[in-house]
């Protein structure tokens, strides 16, 4: 720290003049550095694996106490299993279960899970909180644990394909606040996100389009290799393969995870705004907000990105051919394109909202090609309207050689 120096008293006299302009001044520079991991691990309820107890503080021969905060779907499928494997390892759990729905991603549901740390009596440092559900649930207790005594120290499990390779690995936590997606949130990272990829064996299939709508959302940006992986599983990724995860499975999921945290490492606190994982981000939170019946994030995300695709293509910068196949990617994976709430209204508002949120620039990204990216600061209400009949007309003429195709 340093600043300029106060004045001593004259004489007796306990106070001293304040020095005329610019009168006292003093810089604070502090670092905190933030290190967190990410592993992916086979069996973490296996009895005799100590990674999850580890993580816990546990399994040094002496009982510990955490606070596992669950989704509801995942406490009833495998909460003997959770109990099991605490118990094996001396782990003394409070349990809190915690709405993982979008309509409960609240500051009311953020407020129990810190209402349950209080009743726990959970240590600052000492002990930790469990996460566990899909991508809602971990940005609930994620932000719960920052806000309680101003950060405590939690454990990241995500249980669904969109928490594993996004929402779970990140630093970002929110909740919805109004009629915004994630208005209110903190930057606080896990100290671990433990990756079981068996835990997808007991997700809807609806939920596998939801996180793999993630995945290709990596593969247009920034990895063609994975782009052309997906073509190639499209048929055969079900939770089932998930869980197994097999070579090729293995190689979707290890690319969307490392191309997602090469891209965030760098850019934690969004100090640069221009980020390549936005893409399908700038007009999806309006959509997920007033679709009805309502979309899943990566459903909505679809959508977005299908619009992104019309504008890059509309603009130069993708081919026909590879429109062709990002589309057929997503509807490949029964993925929607197209929504009627989507309106050029819609997108202009969704994009002003955006342009706030990007302290006063568009920043949209598009692809240039497939595995590459640009920013726009420039799109129109006019383009954006173009884009979608472009996607309306493209999916007009999809839908009419499936019905062709059935004839």
């Amino acid at each position: 720290m340093s600043g300029t120096a106060m004045p001593r008293p004259a004489g007796l006299n306990p106070v001293a003049d304040l020095p005329k302009p610019p009168g006292l001044h003093w810089n604070v520079r502090a670092k905190q550095p933030v290190s967190y991991g990410v592993s992916m691990v086979r069996g973490l309820l296996d009895p005799e694996n100590p990674t999850l107890a580890r993580a816990c503080g546990g399994g040094q021969g002496r009982p510990v106490r955490s606070l596992l905060a669950i989704d509801p779907v995942v406490n009833s499928l495998y909460r003997d299993r959770f109990a099991e494997y605490f118990d094996r390892w001396r782990i003394d759990t409070t349990w809190q279960v915690v709405q993982g729905d979008e309509e409960s991603k609240s500051l009311e549901q953020a407020v129990l899970v810190t209402e349950a740390m209080s009743r726990m009596g959970i240590l600052r440092r000492a002990e930790k909180v469990v996460a566990v559900g899909g991508g809602v649930v971990l940005d609930i207790v994620g932000f719960a644990a920052s806000m309680y005594r101003r950060g405590v120290p939690y454990v990241r499990v995500p249980t669904t394909l969109v928490g594993q390779i996004d929402a779970g690995i990140g630093v970002k936590t929110g909740i919805n606040h109004g009629h915004h997606k994630n208005r209110l949130g903190a930057y606080f990272a896990p100290e671990l996100a433990l990756i079981d990829p068996e835990f997808l064996r007991t997700i809807d299939p609806r939920h596998v389009a939801n996180g793999i709508a993630e995945v290709i959302k990596m593969a247009l940006v920034k990895d063609a290799v994975l782009f052309d992986l997906l073509e190639s599983t499209v048929d055969s990724i079900t939770p089932n393969t998930l869980a197994g995860c097999g070579s090729a499975i293995s190689e979707v999921l290890s690319r969307a995870i490392s191309g997602m945290l090469d891209e965030l490492e760098p850019n934690l606190w969004e100090q640069v705004l221009e980020r390549s994982v936005d893409y399908g981000h700038t007009f999806s939170p309006s959509l997920e907000l007033r679709a009805d019946p309502p979309l899943l994030h990566g459903e909505a995300v679809a959508v977005d990105m299908a619009i992104c695709l019309a504008l890059a293509h509309l603009r130069g910068h993708l081919s026909q051919h590879d429109v062709d196949r990002a589309l057929r990617l997503l509807q490949g994976f029964r993925l929607p394109v197209s929504h009627p709430v989507f309106t050029r209204e819609l997108l202009t508002e969704a994009l002003a909202d955006a342009v706030r949120h990007r302290d006063g620039l568009q920043r949209v990204p598009l692809t240039r090609g497939t595995g590459s990216v640009v920013f726009a600061n420039d799109l129109t209400p006019e383009e954006l309207g173009r884009a979608l009949e472009f996607v309306d007309s493209w999916t007009a003429a999809a839908n009419s050689e499936l019905v062709g195709a059935a004839v």
